[in-house]
């Protein structure tokens, strides 16, 4: 089985391959980097928009280079208020080769109001690096806040197993 993950980042494809190898065998995971086409910071729905424009890039690319796929997986993480309160969540969008897709989320942590105009105009992982004094780039803020307990690659595989139950689960689990 072949996955095709829209992105290039070490620490999503690894909890990408995390999340595939608890349900199906024979897998063939490669990331392939394609655009989001929102902000560098996503906000509220740009999270969502930019998960999925990942995979139509994504399925875009591959069709002009003749890439076949069983899955397409686009990542996105951002910070949303969209529940009452400033959090950063990871989202899963993964279609396959029949069109069917699903979403999936992470775990959220809470940002503290007197960060988010910073965090806006720098992006969350720029403000992170600048306030612990430490790269967060393949482990994520998420691993420097929580003492090392959560990684990035721990909200991706998340987020992923949440996607992947519209497909482990078969016709049950479906809208049609």
């Amino acid at each position: 089985m072949k996955v095709l993950v829209a992105t290039k980042n070490k620490a999503k494809l690894l909890g990408v391959e995390k999340a595939i190898n608890k349900y199906f065998n024979d897998i063939t995971i490669q990331g392939i980097d394609v655009s989001s086409d929102v902000s560098e910071q996503p906000i509220n729905e740009e999270i969502y928009k930019g998960a999925i424009n990942r995979v139509e890039n994504l399925i875009k690319y591959c069709s002009k280079n003749n890439i076949s796929s069983d899955y397409f997986i686009g990542i996105e993480s951002g910070i949303t208020n969209l529940l009452g309160s400033w959090v950063n969540i990871t989202i899963v969008y993964i279609k396959d080769k029949d069109g069917i897709q699903s979403i999936g989320y992470s775990s959220a942590y809470p940002i503290p109001d007197k960060y988010i105009d910073d965090i806006k105009e720098k992006s969350l992982g720029i403000f992170m690096e600048k306030l612990f004094k430490e790269n967060s780039s393949s482990k994520g803020g998420v691993n420097l806040l929580t003492h090392g307990e959560i990684t990035r690659i721990d909200l991706t595989k998340e987020a992923t197993i949440m996607a992947l139950t519209t497909f482990i689960n078969g016709s049950v689990w479906r809208e049609n």
